[in-house]
């Protein structure tokens, strides 16, 4: 396998060079947000970064979380945790102790080239970050971009990724804008026809519908819970109590994003995951071919996670996926 090398760049918003090869532009929730945008910073960290507002922590990035990157613990304005601890740490009483490859946040899928990197056993493939650096922006934005390839088990690469984060923090929610450009590297990508995909969440499990502490599934045409799943949607929102108080996760599909919109495989139990490759678990019938990625091509992915300190609104979540709708994402390379 390929010896993992790692290059950290620490960058100073005032080096325009520099902020301008990382292509960093601001972008906000809805149209009236700036005014009350507020400063977060990064920090290097062993393992990746971390990322702080008011000098609390907003996320960590992680480098290498058992073959993939992921971005872990990742907590709301107020403080509270929105993910799942576990495998990461032990799980709590909330919190279920299974499907261990459901790590924080991360992107993934079941079957490439028929290598599942869904999973993270020994005979699962891994994606390996080559190269990243983090900035600030002169507007408080932190920005985290890396190079990634994705591994065989024989250490054969079948493609490679830019990946893109941007944390802010606008009208007292967290934002993170999520880019992706995969890029068949090493010959044509075949992404399968499979449920387990692809850009996934696993939340707090006192959040989770099981939980049956108030936890709530709605996607934007309204389907709740177990509805929801499977369907196509240009955003779905798990809002539940953490420490007592409600807290909400929206994911948004970007227009621009492959397959949009995408169908989602968010399950009761709290995975929460945008999925734009299958289709045959999802609705029924023969598995297709999937999805092939020519040589030599690329393909896009764009989703953008706001975490609230507050219950679901449906009429501001309408409101801010028409805001990111009609943004420009950032090119990536």
């Amino acid at each position: 396998m390929c010896k993992q090398t790692v290059h950290f760049s620490r960058l100073i918003p005032c080096c325009l060079f520099l902020l301008v090869g990382l292509g960093l532009i601001t972008a906000s929730v809805s149209a009236h947000a700036e005014d009350s945008a507020a400063e977060v910073r990064w920090n290097e960290d062993p393992n990746g970064w971390t990322i702080e507002q008011d000098g609390k922590l907003f996320a960590g990035y992680l480098l290498d979380s058992n073959g993939k990157p992921i971005i872990y613990p990742l907590q709301s304005a107020d403080g509270r945790r929105v993910v799942r601890n576990f495998p990461m740490l032990e799980g709590t009483k909330s919190e279920r102790s299974d499907h261990d490859h459901h790590r924080s946040l991360w992107l993934t899928h079941g079957d490439v080239n028929g290598v599942d990197f869904w999973l993270d056993d020994a005979h699962c493939g891994k994606i390996v970050q080559r190269t990243g650096q983090a900035a600030t922006t002169n507007d408080g934005t932190v920005v985290i971009q890396t190079e990634n390839d994705w591994l065989a088990p024989d250490g054969k690469r079948l493609l490679s990724d830019t990946r893109r984060f941007e944390f802010r923090t606008i009208n007292g929610r967290r934002i993170i804008d999520c880019d992706f450009l995969l890029k068949a590297t090493d010959g044509d990508v075949n992404f399968g026809d499979t449920k387990e995909g692809s850009f996934g969440m696993r939340i707090a499990g006192t959040m989770k519908v099981d939980a049956k502490l108030g936890g709530k599934i709605t996607n934007a045409e309204g389907l709740n819970d177990k509805q929801a799943w499977g369907k196509k949607s240009s955003w779905v929102n798990y809002t539940g109590p953490v420490d007592g108080r409600p807290a909400g996760i929206t994911i948004h599909d970007h227009p621009s994003s492959f397959q949009h919109p995408c169908r989602w495989h968010v399950r009761t139990y709290g995975l929460f995951a945008a999925n734009p490759f299958g289709v045959h678990h999802f609705v029924g019938g023969k598995k297709t071919e999937g999805v092939v990625l020519k040589s030599g091509e690329s393909m896009r992915l764009s989703y953008r996670v706001v975490i609230d300190d507050a219950k679901f609104d449906s009429k501001q979540t309408a409101a801010d996926w028409k805001a990111y709708a009609e943004q420009d994402r950032p090119e990536l390379k």
